[in-house]
């Protein structure tokens, strides 16, 4: 990997990292156009996360001090009712055990079989369909403030589903966050805090991990790719917020059936391998 096409990789990651629309599905796809032509890889993908995760942990930062302080603090209330910080603190930690464990379980499926591009074209178009779904028969009333531990099951459940590419991480947590009831900006939001343990613990992981791995791209591509990630996904929380408050998501539910589609017809015309 040249530190251009690491360049472009990371601008990709950044893009659609907090878009539903699977940022792992387009790094997929994009390493087909690449000099060597090959999948940039599941432990590629988990690392430059860490740069977009980065860029959350800064632009959501006061959010977190204050949920982080107020779930240690909760340890020592006795019998007094956890406050709304601590509350979705636990919140955040009990959705992230669905992604912890499906991901050690199919660790292998999902550096494998799971990367098929007919795989990925068909979660494309289906999760694209039920974004859509849940946008329009969605209540949108409900605020993060009145989650409930069932909710944090569910919404946890729906992110692991991101662990095929094209589902999308918060594509899955902002549908099931639509279905349940909870406005479009909360729902965004939820899926932006959940990721942070998921990610951090899934990068951190595989950045130890392939330490010992010879062939994949240099530690100086993953750096360049994870920085341009972290820049570039800053920007985009700013922008997606800011769309989410008063539009609908349907521009993403048309890109993913249009992108699906298109895959799903060069595959079908041996134009590029499913594998």
């Amino acid at each position: 990997m040249t530190w251009l096409e690491a360049v472009l990789l990371g601008l990709i990651q950044g893009l659609t990292e907090f878009l539903p629309v699977s940022s792992s599905a387009h790094l997929r796809i994009a390493g087909l156009v690449l000099e060597g032509g090959k999948d940039p890889g599941a432990a590629f993908t988990a690392i430059t996360q860490l740069g977009t995760e980065a860029a959350v942990l800064l632009y959501f930062r006061h959010d977190i001090w204050r949920i982080g302080v107020a779930w240690f603090a909760s340890f020592t209330r006795g019998r007094e009712p956890l406050s709304p910080d601590a509350r979705m603190g636990w919140l955040v930690l009990l959705g992230t055990v669905p992604i912890a464990l499906m991901g050690l379980a199919f660790r292998h499926a999902i550096e494998t079989s799971l990367r098929n591009l007919y795989l990925t074209a068909t979660t494309l178009i289906l999760f694209g369909l039920l974004l859509a779904v849940a946008d329009v028969i969605g209540r949108k009333t409900r605020q993060l403030d009145g989650m409930t531990w069932r909710d944090g099951i569910v919404l946890g459940f729906a992110q692991a589903l991101a662990l095929i590419p094209g589902v999308s991480r918060s594509g899955g947590t902002i549908s099931a966050g639509l279905a349940l009831g909870y406005t479009r900006a909360a729902a965004a939001r939820y899926s932006f805090l959940l990721a942070v343990p998921a990610v951090l613990l899934s990068g951190f992981y595989q950045l130890i991990a392939s330490r010992d791995v010879t062939g994949g791209p240099s530690p100086a591509c993953l750096a360049i790719a994870t920085l341009v990630a972290f820049g570039v996904g800053y920007g985009v929380i700013i922008v997606f917020l800011r769309i989410v408050s008063t539009r609908s998501y349907m521009p993403f539910v048309l890109y993913r059936v249009f992108a699906g589609s298109i895959l799903l017809g060069m595959l079908s015309l041996g134009y590029i391998p499913a594998t």
